[in-house]
């Protein structure tokens, strides 16, 4: 079941984080400006939604600082598919974009458990059994 929820709520900031990306591409932003300037509303967007939706915690620092800290860890990741593929290989933003966010979807998925879940200073792969589904 909270697969299903991080998936609604992880599709739909994919949708809103591509979209911005590749409108702010299109109005002229080189890939890597777009990514940033797209990273905080959507990471927002992300944390109120996972808090709420997936996760049913409360938000609190540390599961945002949390979050934030494992959402900014495949942003490089993000950023340099996409700088190589569309700014550097002429790749169509509208393909790149999408086909690198199936790419992170996993670790995605992993981190927010860990971020929403985890007992102060435990670490991801530490966590107890029964969170791991």
């Amino acid at each position: 079941m909270r697969f299903s929820r991080f998936a609604v709520v992880g599709g739909l900031c994919a949708v809103l984080s591509n979209t911005a990306v590749i409108v702010l591409v299109r109005y002229g932003y080189g890939s890597v400006v777009a990514t940033l300037l797209a990273f905080a509303p959507v990471l927002l967007i992300g944390y109120a939604l996972h808090s709420i939706f997936t996760f049913d915690r409360a938000p609190s620092r540390l599961t945002f600082t949390r979050y934030a800290l494992a959402t900014a860890a495949n942003l490089p990741i993000w950023m340099a598919a996409l700088y190589a593929f569309s700014d550097v290989l002429r790749v169509s933003i509208g393909i790149v974009a999408p086909a690198a966010t199936l790419l992170i979807f996993l670790w995605n998925y992993m981190s927010a458990k860990w971020a929403f879940l985890a007992e102060p200073g435990t670490a991801p792969e530490r966590l107890p059994k029964g969170l791991n589904g």
